[in-house]
């Protein structure tokens, strides 16, 4: 089988090449804008947590990553850590953990979860516990602390 090479004029292949280009820079920028969108959304959320917590909270948040809260109910020390999931620790006297799990529904950003998790267990520490997860502590990692 022979195939035979047929030549355009230039003129007919350069809107074709232009407008690839367009189309690429196109999903370029738009790629850029949603990866600016959920960085200002991370940052505005972490800006939103510190606004929130005390001086205390905010000097351990900037030494370690996380903050502890007390329960409004109980009076217990919860640590509160930055990732989505099983990141509220239970502390009692001697530092032994309990891990739970709650927070908002939907993707937000750690800060606004962080934020949500400390206003949940300051006011509603039963009503909060009694909707979470109970982890397992000596099955889960030492992220923080």
């Amino acid at each position: 089988m022979r195939f035979d090479v047929i030549e355009l004029p230039l003129w007919v292949g350069l809107p074709t090449v232009f407008l690839l280009c367009l189309l690429t820079c196109a999903l370029v920028l738009d790629h850029v804008r949603e990866a600016s969108g959920r960085r200002t959304a991370i940052e505005k959320g972490v800006a939103l947590l510190k606004h929130w917590l005390s001086p205390a909270q905010l000097a351990q948040y900037q030494k370690y990553g996380y903050f502890e809260v007390r329960g409004g109910d109980s009076g217990k020390r919860y640590r509160i850590g930055p990732t989505h999931q099983m990141n509220v620790d239970e502390l009692n006297e001697q530092g032994m953990r309990t891990a739970w799990c709650f927070g908002p529904e939907g993707e937000l950003p750690i800060g606004d979860v962080m934020l949500a998790q400390k206003i949940a267990l300051e006011n509603d520490e039963q009503a909060t516990l009694a909707l979470a997860n109970r982890g397992n502590p000596d099955q889960r990692p030492l992220r923080f602390g």
